[in-house]
């Protein structure tokens, strides 16, 4: 009953849907070229033979990933993926990391008309879901088609559970379509179980198994050579509201190192103008990367302000703040500096990576501010003990090698369903 009115309300909407779209694309959160995806229209052909849609919301779904479908395209050579994302940074990151036999689409609206025409086109063989959202359409039709589901890299909040459970018969209904759920977390599993998800295994996190960011070894041979000798420190994946908290821990760190370099890398590079445009408010002697400024010896601040350069400033310094923490959006994924040996900084809002923070927290590999003068304090407790800064990086890094193996597990699991896709 609930999911007929669910399809009934998405039906009735499919007007404005149009209009939201388009009024997204505008301001550069949809792809105009592309919005005919979004109701599950396609210029494009089905390869011929197994074909796994795998989906990833967003960036981190997407990068945590990678690596999986690295190894299925690697031991099925006659493997075909299809992609889907639901923002246009993920689907840059898939189009940077140009995995062969790799169609990408984004993912079609929750109605309908646009969730049959994409399975009706697509036909998939098996379907990879690695997004804490539940769509319950899309779910309901890839049951309704007897195609497997395996949710892999699951991830359900405390909240995300209280929210599904004033629904609890439509809840079961919508997670039997998963075949298999490979929770990210304990605590992921737990909440699963709570709604009534069957075939739960919990396996690790997918994230641990990631590789290395990459990164363009000229420019970081020119960056090192820019800033050789200078103390510096990243702020990484900063949000609105908290590059406050990095200027003004800036400011009070320079009047100890008047030549420490701050690397600011905003979440997104589209907000570059408004924060060049504060930092100049406050007198910051500062170069901005989108701009093609140089790094020079005179530059205070690097706005890095650029997609797809985490790796690099990860490995031209190896003190990390990372960002959406000193906000409530959550916070972002600590391992990848961890895993490019760098001592971590983090605010208090974690909770998108709770188990993760936790181990770097019971290991003493990772620091937690409040505020720009704690920020500040850290920064320069471990400027000044390099010793400090080396052994953090390493107790970082052990949590990563640690916790590694998820891959190799669904792997092993996913096996019974690609039979033939091995030629």
């Amino acid at each position: 009953m609930i999911l007929s009115l669910y399809k009934i309300l998405g039906l009735g909407l499919t007007p404005l849907l149009g209009l939201w779209l388009r009024r997204r694309a505008r301001r550069g959160k949809e792809e105009a070229a592309r919005l005919g995806e979004r109701f599950g229209r396609t210029r494009l052909t089905r390869p011929t033979g197994k074909l796994v849609w795998v989906h990833a919301a967003s960036v981190g779904e997407a990068q945590s990933v990678l690596i999986l479908l690295e190894q299925l395209l690697a031991q099925y050579p006659g493997l075909h993926l299809l992609m889907t994302t639901g923002t246009v940074t993920s689907a840059a990151l898939i189009k940077r990391a140009a995995l062969p036999r790799t169609i990408h689409q984004y993912l079609p609206s929750d109605i309908l008309p646009a969730t049959r025409r994409f399975l009706e086109h697509w036909r998939p063989d098996l379907v990879l879901w690695a997004e804490s959202e539940l769509w319950p359409v899309m779910l309901s039709e890839i049951h309704r088609r007897g195609v497997p589901l395996v949710m892999v890299n699951a991830r359900m909040s405390e909240a995300s559970m209280r929210r599904w459970q004033r629904l609890p018969h439509f809840t079961r209904q919508m997670l039997s379509a998963v075949t298999l759920c490979f929770a990210m977390s304990e605590e992921d599993a737990a909440r699963f179980r709570t709604l009534g998800a069957a075939k739960l295994r919990y396996v690790g996190n997918l994230k641990y198994d990631a590789a290395p960011l990459g990164f363009d070894a000229n420019a970081l041979a020119q960056l090192s050579e820019a800033t050789a000798g200078r103390p510096s420190w990243v702020a990484a994946s900063t949000h609105p509201g908290e590059e406050e908290f990095i200027l003004a821990a800036h400011q009070h760190l320079v009047k100890t190192y008047p030549d420490l370099l701050t690397i600011l890398i905003p979440r997104h590079a589209h907000r570059g103008g408004e924060i060049a445009a504060r930092i100049a408010q406050q007198g910051i002697r500062f170069s901005q990367r989108s701009e093609g400024h140089a790094l020079t010896g005179q530059t205070a601040l690097y706005l890095a302000d650029t997609m797809g350069e985490l790796g690099l400033f990860f490995r031209l310094s190896d003190l990390v703040f990372i960002g959406g923490s000193l906000v409530p959006h959550g916070g972002h994924n600590p391992l990848e500096p961890a895993r490019l040996n760098c001592a971590l900084i983090t605010g208090p809002h974690t909770r998108n990576f709770a188990a993760v923070m936790e181990a770097l927290r019971t290991q003493q590999a990772i620091r937690i501010v409040t505020d720009a003068a704690g920020l500040a304090q850290e920064v320069a407790a471990l400027l000044e003990d390099d010793g400090a800064r080396l052994e953090m990086a390493e107790r970082a890094l052990s949590v990563v090698e640690a916790s590694q193996g998820a891959t190799t597990t669904i792997l092993s699991a996913l096996r019974p369903y690609l039979t033939g896709a091995s030629s």
